[in-house]
């Protein structure tokens, strides 16, 4: 699969990466916030082995996959990078659950709480309390999968009594749009719903994950803790699959 020769040359990651933290700085003083507040979690799927170590060597600590096969590819080849942190962003089917379970150090992408139950089982199999956020659904596309906002309340509280799981906060993917700034009112509103999940779980849900390439200043400015960026880091993917999460 041929990709941008940014997503192979050190100096182009860098000066990508160097990009973004330019933006992310702008917007959090915009919000009066501070750069340091926010996450970035480098989404890598389709990008090579190769292409995360080269992040990873520029101060990149966050990755985020789509796929439970296609992480395991590539996580031998990454196993000596210490301290990094590896993230599931995509849609997890329940059969995958104890691979992810124990190749991850957070799920992102909850959708029910049958999947969650299935992380939980699994966790405790392997001994490890799992991280993980709960992927709402905005927008009423059907092409996305989340949990509707009217079933997250009882889904959260489902999710709390699970011993092996530990509930951070929310992620969503907004509809896309070409004015990046129609998204605000969905990030302000998963912000909202992470309030009010806080209060009725008496619970520090601190996780925000929402916003991405072409729109995180504006997720920024309405309350991101992390943003999920690929392209604008690694280059454009030569296959658009799973269009959203990055």
């Amino acid at each position: 699969m041929q990709r941008t020769s940014s997503a192979f040359e050190p100096s182009g990651i860098a000066a990508n990466l160097a990009l973004v933290r330019d933006r992310i700085a702008q917007a959090a003083a915009r919000a009066g916030r501070r750069a340091d507040e926010i996450t970035l979690v480098a989404v890598s799927k389709t990008f090579p082995a190769e292409a995360i170590r080269m992040a990873y060597q520029i101060g990149v600590r966050h990755f985020g996959e789509n796929r439970v096969q296609e992480w395991e590819a590539k996580s031998a080849q990454l196993e000596d990078l210490q301290g990094a942190t590896w993230h599931l962003i995509g849609h997890l089917q329940g059969n995958k659950a104890k691979k992810a379970a124990r190749q991850f150090d957070r799920v992102d992408s909850v959708d029910s709480l049958e999947l969650a139950r299935r992380l939980d089982a699994a966790a405790r199999e392997a001994g490890r309390r799992l991280a993980i956020l709960l992927e709402v659904k905005l927008g009423g596309e059907e092409t996305k999968s989340g949990i509707a906002v009217a079933e997250l309340a009882a889904t959260a509280e489902g999710v709390t009594s699970l011993e092996s799981l530990e509930l951070r906060g929310l992620m969503a993917i907004p509809p896309y749009f070409g004015d990046p700034a129609r998204a605000r009112p969905f990030f302000r509103e998963l912000r909202q719903l992470r309030d009010d999940l806080t209060r009725q779980t008496n619970r520090e849900l601190c996780v925000l994950s929402m916003g991405m390439s072409h729109d995180f200043e504006f997720a920024i400015e309405e309350g991101a803790t992390e943003i999920r960026v690929g392209t604008a880091l690694f280059g454009q993917r030569a296959k658009a699959g799973d269009a959203g999460q990055n």
